[in-house]
C-alpha cells in the first residue's frame, strides 16, 4: 500500500521560512512521509483548516500578526481536538511555553530552529497522533481495562527519547521498563546550547495511571526550564515551583538533573531526593556522585537547591538509576543492592552507553527471577569519550 503523508500545517509570517522548511526537510517530503501546507498568520490557518480537514499537526510560531500562535491553539481544540500541536518558541521563553502546553500544544522548539530537533519532534508528535487514532479507533471495541492501560502504556513510552543525541566525545543511552502498563518513572535528555546535554531521571511516588500523568506533567516542566537557564540548580528550583503550586494529587517526584559539556568532560548537576548516580572508571572502580542534598519536587514551596560541578575523564561512564534497580526483590526477599550493581558496571562500565544500560537491566532481571517486578526500573548512562582528532 502506498503510504499517505502525514499534512503538517505550518503557521509563521517570516518569508523564508517556507523556503527553509521545503530544503531542509526535503528527504521526507520526496519519500511521502510529510506533504506541507502554511499559512502567515493564525486567521490565515484557521482558513486552512476549515477548507483542509485532511490536516494533521500544526506547527506554529508564537509571535504573529492578525492573530497569534496562543490564541490559534484555543480555537484548533475547537476546530479539531484531534489535531496535535507544536509551538516555535524564543529560547527561554518559559512563560509562552508553559501557556503554550497549557492550551494543548503536545511539544515545543525554540528558536533558531535546529532541523535535526525539528524533524525529532515532529516525528514523536506523529508517532503519538497515530497511537491517539488507534486508541480512538478501537475504543468500542475494548473489552477490559488491560486493553485501555495497553494503549496508555504506548503512548507514555513514545514520550520518552528513542532516538539518542550523537555527539563528538561522548555516547548516551536510556530506557524505562514499568511495573505495570504506565509507571512512574522518567529520564529526558535536552539538546542545549553550545553543543552541551541536559540529562535527567526522575521518580514519582506513586504507580500506575495517577504517576504517569504526574511523570508526563514532570518531564514537559523540566524540558522547558532547561532551555531557558543552564543552571540544574535553578532548574530543580524552577520545576519544583511549578510542581508545588498545582499540585492537587499530593505527589511528589525525585530528580537528578546535569548538563555535561563533551568538549571539557564538565558535568554540573544537581539531585532533587533522587539515587545519587555512580561515576564508574575505565578499570571497574565506582563510586556515587557527592551529594547536594536536596530534596523531592512538588511538596515543599520555595525550595533552593545546590549543585556541584565535576569532571569526568575519557573512559568514564555516569550511570543513572531508579530505586527499581537497587531495590528489586529475588524470591528469597533480598534486595539487588548497590554493591551488585557496581559490580556489574565493574564488567560492563568499559563497554559503550547502550551494551552498560543493557547489562543493568539483564542482571535486575536475572536477580529476580520468576518474582514479579514491584517497581518501575530505569537506567540513563553517559559515556565520556576521546575527542575525534
Amino acid at each position: 500500500m502506498t503510504q499517505v503523508p502525514y499534512k503538517i500545517l505550518v503557521v509563521d509570517d517570516e518569508p523564508d521560512l517556507e523556503h527553509l522548511v521545503r530544503q531542509r526537510l526535503r528527504r521526507q517530503v520526496r519519500a511521502g512521509r510529510y506533504l506541507f501546507v502554511f499559512a502567515q498568520n493564525g486567521v490565515e490557518a484557521l482558513e486552512k483548516l476549515d477548507e483542509d480537514p485532511d490536516i494533521d499537526m500544526v506547527l506554529t510560531d508564537i509571535n504573529m500578526p492578525k492573530m497569534d500562535g496562543l490564541t490559534l491553539l484555543e480555537q484548533i481544540s475547537i476546530v479539531d481536538p484531534n489535531i496535535r500541536s507544536v509551538v516555535v518558541s524564543a529560547y527561554g521563553d518559559m512563560q509562552n511555553i508553559r501557556t503554550a502546553m497549557n492550551r494543548g500544544a503536545f511539544d515545543f522548539v525554540t528558536k533558531p530552529i535546529d532541523f535535526k530537533d525539528l524533524r525529532i519532534t515532529i516525528e514523536r508528535t506523529l508517532h503519538h497522533l497515530t497511537l491517539w487514532r488507534e486508541a480512538l479507533a478501537s475504543r468500542d471495541k475494548l473489552v477490559s481495562l488491560q486493553n485501555e492501560l495497553h494503549v496508555a502504556h504506548q503512548m507514555q513510552q513514545s514520550i520518552l527519547p528513542s532516538a539518542f543525541p550523537e555527539r563528538v566525545g561522548c555516547q548516551i543511552y536510556g530506557s524505562m521498563e514499568p511495573a505495570r502498563d504506565v509507571g512512574g518513572d522518567f529520564f529526558d535528555i535536552v539538546t542545549l546550547d553550545k553543543g552541551h546535554l541536559g540529562m535527567a531521571i526522575g521518580d514519582v511516588s506513586d504507580k500506575g495511571v495517577p504517576a504517569a500523568l504526574f511523570m508526563m506533567s514532570c518531564r514537559t516542566l523540566l524540558k522547558g526550564a532547561a532551555i531557558g537557564d543552564p543552571s540544574p540548580a535553578k532548574v530543580l528550583g524552577l520545576v519544583n515551583h511549578l510542581l508545588e503550586e498545582d499540585n492537587q494529587a499530593g505527589l511528589f517526584v525525585t530528580m537528578f538533573f546535569a548538563v555535561f559539556n563533551p568538549a571539557k568532560g564538565e558535568l554540573v548537576y544537581a539531585n532533587g531526593g533522587h539515587n545519587p548516580p555512580l561515576l564508574v572508571h575505565p578499570d571497574g572502580r565506582s563510586a556515587l556522585l557527592p551529594s547536594t542534598e536536596g530534596i523531592a519536587l512538588g511538596v515543599v514551596p520555595n525550595l533552593t537547591y545546590q549543585e556541584k560541578t565535576i569532571s569526568l575523564s575519557p573512559g568514564d561512564s555516569l550511570v543513572l538509576y531508579t530505586d527499581g534497580v537497587t531495590e528489586a526483590m529475588n524470591s528469597d526477599d533480598e534486595e539487588f543492592g548497590l554493591e551488585r550493581l557496581r559490580q556489574v558496571l565493574a564488567v560492563a562500565g568499559s563497554h559503550d552507553a547502550r551494551e552498560a544500560n543493557q547489562a543493568i537491566f539483564a542482571a535486575v532481571h536475572t536477580f529476580a527471577g520468576e518474582r514479579p517486578q514491584f517497581d518501575d526500573i530505569t537506567c540513563l548512562t553517559l559515556r565520556h569519550n576521546e575527542r575525534a582528532p
